[in-house]
């Protein structure tokens, strides 16, 4: 999912993680959503700019993915790391943090992401917490799924965009070049290395010139 496609999503999440941070007195808060069968690191409470939208896991994979394999909160106070479902993140400082409280995100019975607070101390989570955060994961739920089908529309929509202009510009190319298909869309491959544009910003600008053009006639 890229970045400019999904702001919408973002900023749902961001106000989760702010909920969350606020209402419980945590030193990390990340959520998790669910793409497929992996569950990608969406937002984070503290800066991570390299590993948010980076990070995956499978379902079932470490103490996260045991959450929305199982659909249950788990709850650990201290020594989180000596879990038996543990599975430490070398790119997470906060695989090393003492206490945290993971609780799956719902939509209509299943699974869309997870809740994570962690502490850096022990932390003994009251029932309240636990109830919280299992409550939020299932009222957020449709939220988040809504936002992210969206995003994957407006995403889809843009592909078809980005392909209509690609085609209409090798149409071009090759009327006026007189090249195939596969030549035409080798030439505009090669601008966008050179030039360091996508495929669409050379198709634009192929289809602007042409514009020009006959403007001129």
């Amino acid at each position: 999912m890229e970045q400019a496609n999904f702001d919408g999503l973002r900023a749902v999440l961001n106000q989760v993680v702010e909920f969350v941070s606020t209402a419980i007195p945590c030193d990390s808060c990340f959520v998790y959503v669910l793409e497929g069968e992996k569950l990608v690191l969406r937002a984070s409470r503290n800066p991570h700019a390299d590993v948010v939208d980076h990070l995956d896991l499978g379902l079932g994979q470490g103490i996260t993915g045991w959450v929305a394999e199982h659909r249950e909160p788990v709850v650990i106070d201290e020594r989180a790391s000596a879990d038996p479902r543990f599975i430490p993140f070398k790119s997470l400082p906060e695989d090393e943090f003492e206490a945290m409280l993971s609780a799956p995100i719902l939509c209509a019975g299943n699974v869309v992401g997870v809740i994570n607070v962690q502490h850096r101390l022990s932390y003994r989570h009251t029932e309240h917490e636990v109830r919280m955060m299992s409550l939020l994961g299932f009222l957020v739920g449709a939220e988040i799924e809504r936002a992210r089908l969206e995003s994957e529309n407006l995403q889809l929509s843009q592909r078809l965009e980005t392909r209509k202009a690609v085609d209409r510009a090798k149409g071009l190319l090759q009327r006026d070049f007189g090249v195939n298909e596969s030549d035409a869309y080798r030439l505009m491959q090669r601008e966008s290395r050179e030039r360091r544009k996508s495929m669409r910003e050379i198709a634009e600008a192929i289809l602007l010139g042409d514009d020009l053009k006959s403007l001129k006639m």
